[in-house]
């Protein structure tokens, strides 16, 4: 298959690119910078939203993955809803083209505070101005395909464990600190339940969901399974034998995060044994 990857120089779009390269897959990268994406394929440095048919622009892929996305680690950013329009009209064009599949990242704070496991039916209720700008996007995701008859998946991703430095997730911050010679990294209490994968094993879900059409709609990037934060960073200390104290309870948790909640793998399974 012909992949169009759009954040492709992100942290999940690079991991994607080398899993699809893996696969067999030719894969067209997009970004505004492509200078992070190492691997020999074919590089489409622009804005996304400014081509009229991105379709023929990027040579007629047979699937759309839709990462690109700005300020995901700062969830009240005004970004999320003043971009919202634009990513509408960007899956627009390619719902309405010629294209196979169409697959767009989501997140698991379109749920907002919830308890329990997430799958396709559980109600939506987000909480910050990324859960909502996602969640509308879903929406209009599920509208569009109904409307043009499209093949459509929402990746609902859940929390990545990193395996390396690069990037601003609370696990890549910690080993930066600890690079930095600090002692002590001041932390949330950890006593929150969540469902966390391997950077790896969440870039391999995610090429392999893309790249078949046997299951589709909302489809949940995870483990399946809950465990305490607290255990998760512990444990991320200790396999990369960081020299830094965790300072648990030292930040206040946030008012919005879930005491306890996980993913249903049914689909994800589906797809990663078939």
């Amino acid at each position: 298959m012909k992949v169009l990857v759009t954040g492709a120089n992100g942290f999940v779009g690079r991991g994607v690119v080398n899993e699809l390269i893996t696969m067999g897959h030719s894969v067209v990268a997009a970004d505004i910078d492509l200078s992070m994406l190492d691997v020999h394929v074919e590089k489409k440095e622009c804005n996304i939203f400014d081509i009229n048919d991105p379709y023929l622009y990027f040579g007629q892929p047979d699937v759309l993955l839709h990462l690109a996305w700005r300020d995901g680690y700062i969830h009240n950013s005004d970004s999320h809803m003043l971009d919202l329009p634009q990513h509408h009209l960007f899956l627009k064009r390619f719902f309405t083209s010629d294209i196979k599949v169409i697959a767009a990242m989501g997140t698991l704070h379109e749920i907002g505070f919830y308890e329990g496991e997430v799958d396709s039916n559980t109600p939506c209720n987000p909480q910050s101005l990324y859960g909502i700008a996602k969640n509308a996007l879903r929406q209009d995701v599920l509208n569009m395909s109904a409307l043009y008859q499209k093949h459509y998946m929402w990746l609902r991703a859940f929390y990545i464990i990193p395996q390396s430095k690069m990037g601003n997730s609370v696990f890549a911050k910690i080993m930066q600190a600890s690079d930095c010679g600090k002692d002590v990294f001041p932390f949330v209490s950890g006593e929150n339940k969540c469902d966390y994968i391997k950077y790896d094993d969440f870039c391999k879900q995610i090429a392999k969901t893309i790249t078949q059409q046997s299951v589709e709609g909302i489809i949940n990037i995870c483990s399946g399974s809950p465990e305490k934060l607290s255990d998760v960073v512990q444990r991320f200390v200790e396999e990369n034998r960081l020299d830094i104290r965790i300072q648990f309870g030292a930040i206040n948790d946030r008012a919005y995060d879930s005491k306890i909640i996980w993913g249903s793998n049914k689909k994800i399974k589906r797809i990663m044994e078939g």
